[in-house]
């Protein structure tokens, strides 16, 4: 049995406020178990980005799972992965079900675009499938799983392609009937008033997933208030990681040095201890002191 998808589905069956890190590599995933998150999203924008191809269906199902199953070993927490919207057709959706199951995934996110998609954060229209067509992969991915603790999550774009709150409540209505796990409501706006509004108006017992990337303003307080069991921090690593790394070289080449940027990186001490070499040296006393006793 995956224990991780036995620790997702027991924190969304809780009354907590799930804090989910977006992660693209071990080491953002690392570190986002270091810092206290309770879940990693594999990123479809942050595993596409660090090899500097677009978020648009660019990359194979085997790719992003891949970097999924990096994550997935390199720290204890559940991975969710984002799977684009779910790489084909009711066919494609199960086969992707099967091989983020089995790899020890915890659980998955698929959204109602067409497939290849674009970034919702795209300017360019987003074109949505209709319900039927969307409800049938969740159907078929609801079907393909093994444990009945693997999360299908349904990622409803009708606010960001501007359809309005009737047709994002109608679609993730379907959805919930469908079969779907949780219901992931994403926007684009400054503001969250149309995620707040959305969210006073959901009266289906089933938790709702926010990535308030546009909206950095809400609190958690009025995330728990409005009734959101999950907050995505989705991009903020990848967006760090980005500015850190231009920071660092752009100081390297104007100061033909490294000294004015040393106290504000990290130590090879720290690499050091992500890496687990303590416990490799740990492993070596343990191992070779007995001979050299005896000898």
């Amino acid at each position: 049995m995956n224990e991780k998808s036995r620790k997702l589905r027991s924190a969304l069956s809780s009354n907590n406020i799930i804090k989910v890190a977006g992660a693209h590599d071990g080491l953002s995933a690392k570190l986002a178990e270091k810092n206290g998150f309770d879940a990693i999203w594999a990123s479809g924008l942050g595993i596409s980005a660090v090899q500097t191809v677009p978020d648009a269906s660019i990359l194979t199902m085997t790719e992003f799972l891949g970097a999924a199953i990096i994550m997935n070993e390199s720290c204890d927490l559940p991975i969710i992965a984002d799977c684009d919207s779910g790489y084909g057709n009711i066919h494609n959706v199960s086969h992707m079900v099967k091989k983020y199951e089995a790899a020890g995934i915890a659980g998955l996110c698929i959204e109602d675009k067409v497939y290849p998609k674009i970034n919702s954060f795209d300017d360019r229209t987003q074109t949505l499938v209709s319900i039927e067509e969307f409800s049938a992969k969740i159907r078929a991915a609801k079907l393909a799983q093994k444990s009945e603790n693997f999360v299908i999550i349904a990622r409803v774009e009708a606010l960001i392609a501007g359809l309005g709150q009737e047709e994002a409540y109608i679609r993730a209505s379907a959805y919930a009937d469908a079969g779907a796990d949780a219901i992931l409501i994403h926007s684009k706006k400054q503001t969250p008033d149309e995620i707040i509004e959305f969210a006073q108006k959901w009266d289906i017992d089933l938790p709702l997933i926010i990535v308030p990337t546009k909206y950095p303003n809400i609190s958690l307080e009025m995330i728990e208030k409005i009734g959101v069991q999950v907050v995505i921090y989705a991009n903020q690593a990848l967006r760090a990681m980005y500015k850190s790394i231009d920071d660092t070289f752009a100081s390297i080449i104007r100061h033909n040095s490294t000294l004015q940027i040393e106290n504000k990186i990290g130590t090879v001490k720290d690499i050091f201890e992500l890496q687990g070499v303590p416990e490799m040296k740990q492993l070596e006393e343990k191992i070779y002191k007995p001979i050299i006793k005896i000898q």
